[in-house]
C-alpha cells in the first residue's frame, strides 16, 4: 500500500508575490498540479497536502479532489511539516514525501524510489551536481553506505566539498516513520525539524538505507524564486517542443512555443513562432497554425489554416477551413468545413454552416448560420437589446451585403439577398432582394468648412 504526504505549507518569500509558492503557475497549471499529477500517477490510497501559509487559498483550488489535507500552523521544518501528516495515515504500507514547490518529478523516477523501499528500507532520492552549495550532502561510510545527511548550514568544509546531494524526496515504511520522526531535534543551525535527520535514526538501528536517482537532469529542480520558475517554464515547454517535434510536427522555432495543457497533433501538421495552447487544443492532419495566434480549449479539422494574430477559444473549426488573420472565434462557436473568417471577424457562440464567408470586418454572435452564406463587409448581428441575448437565423446560400446590421431577433430565409447598408429589423423572406431604401441627396452650394 502506498501513501504520499506533499510539503506545500512554506510562504515562499522569494517569491515576493500575495500568491502562495505552491499555486504559482507552471505551464498553465500550479507547481502543486504537477506534483500531484505525478503522485496520482502510483495510484496510492490517499495523498495528504500539508498546508500552512495560504491554506485556504490551497484548499480552494483543490476542492472537491479527494485529497486530505493537514494544517502546519508554525513553519517548523520539513520533520515538523510531516509529523502534522501522520494523523491521516496508515501505519502500514509505504509513505512517499514530495514537495509542492519541486513540480518536474516524474513518476518514473517516484516509481523507482517507492520500489526501493518497499522490501523495508528507507528509500532516498539522490542527486550527483557540479555545484552542491545549498543542499543537504550525502554522507557516505567507508563502505559505500548511507551514513547521514548533513545541511549546508552544518556542514563541515569536507561535507561541503561532496557532490550528492538530497534532494528531499524519500520513501519509507509507515511503521517507521512516525518513530523516527519522534526522535528529531531542532538542535541545528535552522533551529528546524529537518526530516533529514530520519536518516541518521535509521543509521543508528541498522535499518538499510536505500538510494537511487531521478531519471533526468532537471527534475529535481525546486522553486524559490520567479527567476527559478521562469528557467522551470522554458525547460517545460521545451520538454513540450521536443514530444511535438518527435511526433512530426514542424515547429518554426522550439524556443517560442507555449503549450499550457494538451495539445494533440495529427501527420503534417506546422506551427509558427510564438504560438500559445491552452487547455486542450487539438490539430487535425495538415493544420497550419500561422505566428501570434492563441488557441485554447479548440479543435481544427484537418487541413484548415489559421493565420497570425488570430485567437480562438473554447470552439470547434472543421476541415480545410481558413481563419484569420486577426481573426477571434469565441466560445460556443461552431465552423463547419471549408468556412472562411477573415480579417477583424468575431464570432461568437455561433454555428456556420459548410462554405460559409464573413471574410471581412463583421461580427456574428449568437447566430445559425446555413451552409454557402456570404457576409460583407462591416456586417454585425445586433444580438443584445441591453437585458437579454437574441438569435438571428440565417438560412442556406444568403448573401449579406456591406454595413448591414442584423437586428435580432430575425430570419434571413433561405437564398435571399440583402442589400448594402440595410438594417433589418424584420424576418426577410427566402429568395428576395431586401434593402431599405434612402433617397441620395446633393446639397447644392454647400462648402466645407475651414479653419
Amino acid at each position: 500500500m502506498l501513501q504520499v504526504v506533499i510539503l506545500a505549507a512554506g510562504q515562499g518569500k522569494r517569491m515576493r508575490s500575495a500568491l502562495p509558492k505552491v499555486l504559482q503557475p507552471l505551464g498553465g497549471r500550479t507547481m502543486l498540479h504537477h506534483v500531484i499529477g505525478a503522485a496520482q500517477a502510483l495510484a496510492p490510497q490517499r495523498i495528504v497536502v500539508v498546508v500552512g501559509h495560504g491554506a485556504q487559498a490551497v484548499r480552494q483550488r483543490f476542492a472537491n479532489s479527494g485529497l486530505v489535507w493537514a494544517a502546519q500552523a508554525q513553519q517548523l521544518g520539513t520533520g515538523h511539516a510531516v509529523q502534522q501528516a501522520l494523523p491521516a495515515l496508515s501505519p502500514d504500507g509505504v509513505v512517499l514525501v514530495l514537495y509542492g514547490d519541486v513540480p518536474r518529478i516524474r513518476a518514473e523516477t517516484l516509481r523507482t524510489l517507492v520500489d526501493e523501499a518497499a522490501p523495508g528500507a528507507l528509500a532516498l532520492l539522490t542527486q550527483e551536481v557540479e555545484d552542491a552549495t545549498g543542499y543537504g550532502r550525502i554522507v557516505r561510510d567507508t563502505a559505500g553506505g548511507v551514513a547521514a545527511i548533513v545541511e549546508d548550514r552544518d556542514a563541515t568544509d569536507a561535507q561541503k566539498a561532496l557532490r550528492e546531494i538530497n534532494t528531499g524526496m524519500l520513501a519509507a515504511p509507515a511503521r517507521k516513520l512516525s518513530g523516527w520522526l519522534a526522535a528529531v531535534s531542532n538542535a541545528n543551525a535552522q533551529g528546524e525539524y529537518y526530516l533529514t535527520d530520519i536518516v541518521s535514526a535509521a543509521v543508528a538501528e541498522g535499518y538499510p538505507v536505500a538510494t537511487c536517482h531521478p531519471h533526468t537532469e532537471t527534475e529535481c529542480l525546486g522553486v524559490n524564486s520567479k527567476l527559478e520558475l521562469a528557467r522551470l517554464e522554458r525547460l517545460l515547454q521545451m520538454d513540450h517542443a521536443k514530444a511535438l517535434l518527435d511526433a512530426g510536427v514542424t515547429l518554426a522555432d522550439p524556443a517560442r512555443l507555449d503549450v499550457r495543457g494538451e495539445l494533440s497533433c495529427g501527420r503534417d501538421v506546422s506551427i509558427d513562432v510564438n504560438c500559445l495552447f491552452e487547455g486542450r487544443v487539438v490539430l487535425g492532419d495538415g493544420v497550419r497554425i500561422g505566428a501570434n495566434c492563441i488557441l485554447k480549449d479548440a479543435t481544427v479539422g484537418a487541413g484548415t489554416e489559421v493565420l497570425p494574430f488570430s485567437l480562438i477559444e473554447e470552439a470547434s473549426i472543421g476541415e480545410r477551413a481558413r481563419i484569420g488573420p486577426y481573426a477571434r472565434i469565441r466560445p460556443g462557436t461552431t465552423l463547419a468545413n471549408e468556412v472562411h473568417i477573415g480579417n477583424f471577424v468575431e464570432v461568437k457562440a455561433s454555428q456556420l454552416g459548410e462554405a460559409s464567408k464573413a471574410n471581412h470586418l463583421a461580427y456574428i454572435g449568437d447566430s445559425q448560420v446555413g451552409a454557402r452564406v456570404n457576409i460583407g463587409a462591416g456586417t454585425i448581428t445586433c444580438n443584445y437589446d441591453g437585458a437579454h441575448k437574441h438569435r438571428t437565423v440565417i438560412e442556406d446560400d444568403v448573401h449579406i451585403g456591406s454595413d448591414v446590421q442584423l437586428v435580432a431577433p430575425v430570419t434571413v430565409g433561405r437564398g435571399a439577398t440583402v442589400g448594402a447598408g440595410a438594417t433589418i429589423t424584420k424576418d426577410v423572406p427566402p429568395g428576395e432582394l431586401t434593402v431599405t431604401e434612402k433617397k441620395q441627396v446633393t446639397r447644392a452650394g454647400w462648402k466645407r468648412p475651414k479653419k
